[in-house]
Parts: structure tokens; C-alpha cells; sequence
């Protein structure tokens, strides 16, 4: 019994000295103030540092500095985007944290790399933090000087790069630069391989923000800025224009067609009388107009389920500063985007996306822009004051008695080969509101297959868009007047009216210009990766897309579909080869060709993994890559059945008989050609890519021979006149590859 009562009494001090030195450890705490810096040396700001075992959270500020009490040699961790996590030891000397800089992982279409690792031809543009310190209202605007070979919507000098948003064909205005995450431009031959025919001239892959885990954020941001024209066009009057346009035809030897006494007219005599209508002035257009915006994004989630939405308006104003403009010149825009990523089970991952897009934008009955710029200044008067009719000219105060009235004191103004004008519709000719709606569905399962086989996963994603818009408004007639000008004992009144058209309001409200368009996307892939004696890195893809779009008053849908496969092989992640073939498909060819195999290659070789390179610190990356690939198309060729001859009466000739009938020749419009098959894009490119001092200066250069053959055509001169006839019009010509 006393045994058992010493061992008690000693095990009681044991752990009352235990806890002892634990409450003694607890209470010592040291001061930590420090700074966070990236590699190069550069403050962090928002660093999160958060201490192992503790709520203690605090963030670094714009210098990167903070500042917390710990107990001595307790560990924390610092945490920022777009850096490695760090764990710290907390001892009284610390005064700095440096971390490095995170490898983004990229979307370079059906797989995902390390930017370090991008395939040879492909750009990847990380716009969110680039918005971040910048402002733009056009997701691609300035992407020239991040994406070498990109240029407006060309890659490499082709045209036609198909565009794709989280996976689907969209187009870029249907974003906005807020909900970008990154863009990928796919230029080479063997990165768009994959894609098929549709994306044989290059891809851009827009990928949207999705939530991380992490506490609910909620980030708002707003902008608003006055649009001001560095300088319009200087605009030539009626006199001006009148000399040089005689000078003109002097030059050609021809006779000069205004003489000085109108060009004098026209220099500011009588403004009513000789008119000379400057488009561009303070009068009819303002200095400039408004541009605001505002965002709220709200993002957040867990190991079970991220989430993020994004609700955006805009409201753009106008230049057009008279008549209907002035009421209708807005153009406004709201969008909600929201997705969620979900960790259905260990092995199964779903994801959801939803957008909306309502826009909306004011507007008058006419082109006046492209008036200014072909509208001469002398040909009529755009306001005709009412004082300037003569008193006794009873007719023409009866015409205006129920014209359209400016400001109470002008009618509009006109001539007989002038009725219409841009001045008298935006007064009278009523208005127009656009109207769009676009809704946007995506949604993916994402399947860990490693109990079937290690290292392979199964992807699918739908994409379901739908886009409707169309013109909604007033198109009223409208009266234009020229006026008869007389003039008595030296004062100029009108004499007389001459109207042109009705004034008619009939209160009905127009629907227009009803467009629609539909998006159906599908793909799914098996995926395979794999690591043999740690340095032998073996993946592969497996995948069949298509994707099929359809649009108002259009009968052929466009289609693209396709199966591919890629090899990749990398050892020791210092030498690279991909293998990449795919087999195409497209109804616009003959039955026997509609089908055809497109392959690629590329090879890599990372010097800076190299011995004679590896330590020589300057240089951060530094890689070779060649590539090569014959890709087959059907882009640029629009026609159906185009194989086929056309026999047709349908604009033939007429032929007259001796009965006094006529009847129309049945003609041939092409011949037939049923092995008319794909254009080809052959193309070989060398590249080069770096990072030197701490990746503050990165390079890259790609040369390439870039071949399209057997485009499709059906060009007469290169066959003898006897297959083509000038009466009837007639062709045997068959649509062929040149």
C-alpha cells in the first residue's frame, strides 16, 4: 500500500512540476518585428502569418512589415499569393522573412503545367494580378506586350484564333477583365493540336477566378473616368472646301465648278442661306463623356467547398450632345458570374459555373458618324429659323403649323436630295434601345481512377450558352424644309417652303434585328501520369470534344469535333518530348474525306538544369524547344456541299422564241470535285525562352515557317476560257485545293 502511495504522491509532482514548466514557457514570449520579402527584394504587403497552435493572425502592411508576441522558438507560418508558405522560427533576431516565388500552375488547355514548364508556342498572361495596378474595359487590350506573336486577334499573322472561356467558345466581350484569372495564347502547331479544325490557327484560353480556401473575402472595387478625344478631325467649311475641290479639278484640266461669289457666300455671309456645317463642333458634340464602373467579388471555402460570384455593373455615356441623344446616349451592362468546386467524395470532384450578362444601350436612327465623314458642308442647312419667313408668307405658316418645332423656334432642314439627313433623325426620327441577354452554363466532374491505375484521373466537362438579342423603338417620319430665300431693300427673309416627307408618329414601338445564337460543348479525357525511378516522367491524354453552335437565319450549324492523343516523356525534368495526334472531322467535305489525322512533335532541352549552367546564379531559366506539325482545316471555307455541281435556272438567261415566250436557260454555277478535301497549316518552329536576375528580366523568341496549302477555291484563270462562258454565265469550275 505505501508503495502505490509513494509512486502516486511522485507521479502528482511530476505532472504539477510539468505544467509548471509549461505555464513558465507560456508566459515567456518574445517581440517579433520583421519584414516580408519576395526573392528579388521586394516588400510583400498582405503577407498572412499565422502561429502554429494559436488564433494569433496578423498581416503584413504595405512595407511588408508586422509585428506579434510569440513564445520564443514557437513556429508560425507567412503565407502571400504567388509565393511558397514559409515556416518560422520565432527567435529575438529576426527581422526578416523572404519567400519565393510560387511556380503558377497554368491552363494550357486540356492539362495544366508549371509556368516554368510551358510547352514550346505558348504565352500565359496572370491578369488578375496585373488588374490588380492596372485598369482596362477589354479583357485582350495591351496583351501585345506579355504575349510575343499575339496582335488583336491574330497569333503568329493568322487569323480566325478560336477563343475559349473555361473550356467553351465565347467571345471576349461577354467578360470582364474582373472575372479573368489568366489567358493562355496557344500559337504553335503542336499546343493547338488538340483542338482540331476549329483551332488549327491558334487558341486563347480564358480562364475565370474560382474560389480557394480560405475566410470569406469580400473585395469591392469601382472606377470612373471622363472619355476625352485627343482631337477630332479638322473639319474643312464650305469655302475651303469649294477652293481646294476647284484647285482640284483645275489640276485635271477641267473647269472649276463654284465660282468665287459662291465661295465667298459660304464664308460666313448668311450661315441659314450658305451653309457651312461643321459635324465636329461644340454645337452638335460634347467634350467628352463618362465611363463608370464597380464590381463587388465575394469568395471564400473549405477542403469541402470553395465558392466565388462576381456582380458587376457599367454604364458608358456618348458623345452626341442634341435632340434624341441627349436622352438616349447610355449604354449600361450588369453581369453575376458564380462558381462552385466541390470534394463530392476522396475520388470524385464536381464543379458548377453560371453567368448572366444584361445589356442594355440607348441610341437614334442614324449613322451619324459616318455622315460627318462623307456629308459635305454646303448641302443644306440642318435648322431653319422661323423669324427669317417673310410676314405675309401665309402657305408656309400654314406648312409648319404642325411640323416638328426645335428649341420653339427652328425647323429642321433639308433638300430634295437631302430628306433624310443625320441632323433632322436624331431631332424628330425617334430612338432605339439595344437589348441583350446572355446566359452561360458549365459544369465538370473531375475522377481519381488510381484504384483502377495509378496515376490516372477521367475529366468531363458541358458547356450550355445561349445568347438572344435584338432593337426595340420609335421610328417616326419626319418633314424636312428647303427654303426659297428672297431679299428686300438688303435683308434676307425666306420667301417660301418646300417640304419633303410627312411628320408621322404612330406611337408603336419597332422590334428589330432579333438575333440569336446557341453553344452546346462537350468533352472528356482520361489522363495518366506517372514517375519511374524518380526521374523518368512519363503522361498521357486521351480525349474526345466537339462542340456545335447555331445562329439565327443561318441553316448549317458551325460544328468542330475531334479525338486526340498526347505522349509526354520528360527526364529528370531537363529534357522534353510531346507527341500529339488528332483525328479531325468536318461535313463540309465529300463523304470520303471528311475525316483526317493531324500530328505534331515537340522536343525541349532545359540548359539551365545542365551542369555548366546550374550554378551560375545570374541565370534563373533558360530552355530550347523545337516543334513541328501539319494540322488539317477546314476554317476560312464557309460552304456546304461545295463538292457538289450546281444546275440551276435561278438568274440563267433570258431566251425569246419566235411565239414571242420567253424562258430562262437552266446553267451550270460550278462543276464537281469529290476529292476535295482539307487546307493544311505545315509549320517548324525553333524557340527560346529565359529568366535572368531573380526573374526580374524574362525573354523569349520563337522563329517559325508557317505554310497554309491547299486552300479551298474556285478560281477560273487558272483553267482555259472554254470552261467558263460569258453568255449564258455559266462555270464547270469546281470548287478545288490550291
Amino acid at each position: 500500500m505505501m508503495k502505490f502511495l509513494r509512486n502516486g504522491i511522485m507521479l502528482c509532482a511530476f505532472f504539477t512540476l510539468f505544467v509548471s514548466v509549461l505555464k513558465a514557457q507560456e508566459a515567456v514570449k518574445i517581440p517579433i518585428k520583421a519584414v516580408v520579402r519576395a526573392s528579388n527584394g521586394d516588400p510583400i504587403k498582405g503577407a498572412t502569418i499565422s502561429v502554429e497552435g494559436s488564433d494569433v493572425l496578423t498581416i503584413s502592411n504595405q512595407s511588408g512589415e508586422f509585428s506579434l508576441s510569440v513564445p520564443a522558438n514557437s513556429a508560425f507560418t507567412v503565407s502571400a499569393t504567388g509565393y511558397q508558405n514559409s515556416l518560422v522560427i520565432a527567435t529575438p533576431d529576426l527581422n526578416q522573412i523572404t519567400l519565393k516565388n510560387e511556380d503558377r500552375i497554368v491552363n494550357v488547355g486540356f492539362k495544366k503545367v508549371e509556368e516554368s514548364s510551358l510547352p514550346a508556342g505558348v504565352s500565359s498572361v496572370n491578369l488578375a494580378k496585373l488588374f490588380e495596378k492596372n485598369f482596362t474595359t477589354y479583357g485582350l487590350d495591351g496583351m501585345e506586350a506579355f504575349a510575343p506573336g499575339f496582335n488583336g486577334n491574330n497569333l503568329w499573322g493568322m487569323n480566325s484564333s478560336l477563343i475559349l472561356i473555361d473550356g467553351v467558345p465565347r467571345d471576349v466581350v461577354s467578360i470582364t477583365p474582373n472575372e479573368i484569372e489568366e489567358i493562355t495564347f496557344l500559337k504553335s502547331a503542336s499546343a493547338v493540336a488538340l483542338y482540331g479544325s476549329r483551332g488549327a490557327k491558334g487558341v486563347i484560353l480564358i480562364t475565370t477566378k474560382r474560389g480557394d480556401q480560405s475566410k470569406q473575402k469580400i473585395n469591392v472595387r469601382s472606377n470612373i473616368g471622363l472619355n476625352v478625344p485627343k482631337r477630332f478631325p479638322q473639319y474643312l467649311g464650305s469655302s475651303e472646301y469649294m477652293t481646294l475641290y476647284n484647285e482640284a479639278l483645275v489640276n485635271d484640266g477641267l473647269a472649276a465648278t463654284y465660282s468665287p461669289e459662291t465661295i465667298y457666300n459660304h464664308s460666313g455671309v448668311n450661315p441659314y442661306r450658305y451653309p457651312s456645317v461643321d459635324y465636329y463642333s461644340s454645337e452638335y458634340l460634347k467634350n467628352s463623356y463618362a465611363r463608370y464602373d464597380g464590381v463587388a467579388e465575394i469568395s471564400g471555402g473549405n477542403d469541402r467547398a470553395r465558392y466565388y460570384t462576381n456582380l458587376g455593373f457599367s454604364s458608358n455615356g456618348s458623345l452626341l450632345n442634341f435632340g434624341e441623344a441627349m436622352e438616349n446616349n447610355t449604354t449600361d451592362r450588369f453581369n453575376i458570374r458564380g462558381n462552385v468546386d466541390m470534394q463530392l467524395t476522396k475520388a470524385l470532384k464536381a464543379r458548377v459555373d453560371a453567368s448572366a450578362v444584361f445589356s442594355n444601350g440607348g441610341g437614334v436612327n442614324t449613322n451619324y458618324w459616318g455622315s460627318a465623314a462623307t456629308l459635305r458642308p454646303y448641302l443644306f442647312t440642318p435648322l431653319i429659323p422661323i423669324s427669317m419667313i417673310e410676314a405675309s408668307d401665309d402657305v408656309s405658316k400654314a406648312m409648319i403649323k404642325n411640323a416638328t418645332i426645335i428649341d420653339g423656334k427652328y425647323i429642321l432642314g433639308g433638300t430634295q436630295l437631302d430628306q433624310t439627313n443625320p441632323f433632322a433623325a436624331i431631332y424628330a426620327g425617334g430612338n432605339n434601345r439595344f437589348v441583350q441577354r446572355e446566359f452561360q452554363f458549365t459544369t465538370g466532374i473531375d475522377a481519381d481512377l488510381n484504384g483502377l491505375l495509378k496515376g490516372l484521373t477521367f475529366n468531363t466537362s458541358m458547356g450550355v450558352d445561349y445568347l438572344n438579342r435584338y432593337n426595340q423603338g420609335y421610328r417616326n417620319g419626319y418633314a424636312t424644309y428647303q427654303p426659297n430665300w428672297t431679299t428686300y431693300s438688303g435683308s434676307t427673309l425666306i420667301g417660301s417652303l418646300t417640304r419633303w416627307g410627312e411628320d408621322t408618329k404612330t406611337g408603336v414601338q419597332n422590334i428589330a434585328d432579333s438575333y440569336y445564337r446557341q453553344t452546346i460543348s462537350l468533352s472528356g479525357q482520361l489522363n495518366y501520369n506517372t514517375t519511374v525511378s524518380n526521374n523518368h516522367h512519363i503522361s498521357a491524354i486521351l480525349l474526345a470534344a466537339a462542340y456545335r453552335q447555331s445562329q439565327s437565319e443561318i441553316y448549317q450549324p458551325t460544328t468542330n469535333s475531334n479525338l486526340g492523343l498526347q505522349l509526354n516523356y520528360d527526364f529528370s525534368k531537363k529534357y522534353f518530348l510531346e507527341l500529339t495526334g488528332a483525328v479531325v472531322r468536318s461535313p463540309k467535305m465529300p463523304p470520303g474525306n471528311r475525316i483526317a489525322f493531324s500530328p505534331a512533335a515537340t522536343i525541349g532541352w532545359k540548359l539551365k538544369e545542365e551542369s555548366f549552367l546550374k550554378k551560375v546564379s545570374f541565370i534563373d531559366d533558360l530552355t530550347l524547344t523545337a516543334s513541328a506539325g501539319i494540322l488539317n482545316t477546314d476554317l476560312d471555307f464557309d460552304e456546304y456541299f461545295a463538292y457538289e455541281s450546281i444546275y440551276t435556272a435561278t438568274g440563267g438567261t433570258w431566251f425569246g422564241w419566235n411565239d414571242g415566250v420567253g424562258t430562262q436557260s437552266t446553267d451550270s454555277r460550278r462543276g464537281t470535285n469529290m476529292d476535295l478535301t482539307f487546307a493544311q497549316r505545315k509549320e517548324i518552329s525553333i524557340g527560346i525562352k529565359g529568366a535572368m536576375f531573380k526573374n526580374v528580366l524574362d525573354f523569349s523568341a520563337n522563329v517559325f515557317r508557317n505554310n497554309i496549302t491547299g486552300i479551298i477555291g474556285q478560281i477560273n484563270v487558272l483553267y482555259p476560257n472554254y470552261f467558263t462562258t460569258g453568255f449564258p454565265a455559266s462555270s464547270f469550275v469546281p470548287y478545288s485545293n490550291y
